[in-house]
């Protein structure tokens, strides 16, 4: 029988008015640091966020994707967080903020692999 792995989740979510509390979600990230495995995934479907909430800097809402993905990768590029183990770099990005780009509570669970688990929480919570 294939071992199964503890994992964390967090949703990714466009906040574009912080106070209203109103958000739509984009992407997941996914810790399961027994496989080393930290990896995010995101859609932007420009016009559900359009109808959700107007005028939105789309390109801006890339960049601040991109770095997360920077970061998950443990890139060079993601900067000091980005050189952090895999655990710490997850806790970073799941860190409580006030911004345009926020994430969930962290959520926990068991799977066998974690990439198509992503792939599931990416297609049942984003798509």
């Amino acid at each position: 029988m294939q071992e199964r792995h503890l994992f964390e989740y967090a949703v990714i979510r466009v906040v574009p008015r912080v106070e209203r509390e109103e958000f739509l979600n984009v992407g997941v990230i996914l810790l399961c640091s027994s496989r080393g495995f930290l990896q995010m995934r995101y859609t932007l479907n420009e016009a559900r966020l359009q109808a959700a909430f107007g005028e939105l800097d789309i390109e801006e809402l890339r960049a601040r994707l991109l770095a997360i993905e920077k970061v998950c990768d443990g890139r060079r590029e993601g900067g000091p967080i980005g050189q952090l183990g895999t655990a710490s770099r997850f806790r970073w990005l799941t860190a409580n903020r006030s911004t345009i780009v926020q994430t969930s509570a962290v959520h926990p669970g068991l799977c066998l692999d974690p990439a198509q688990t992503l792939e599931k929480l990416h297609r049942d919570l984003v798509l």
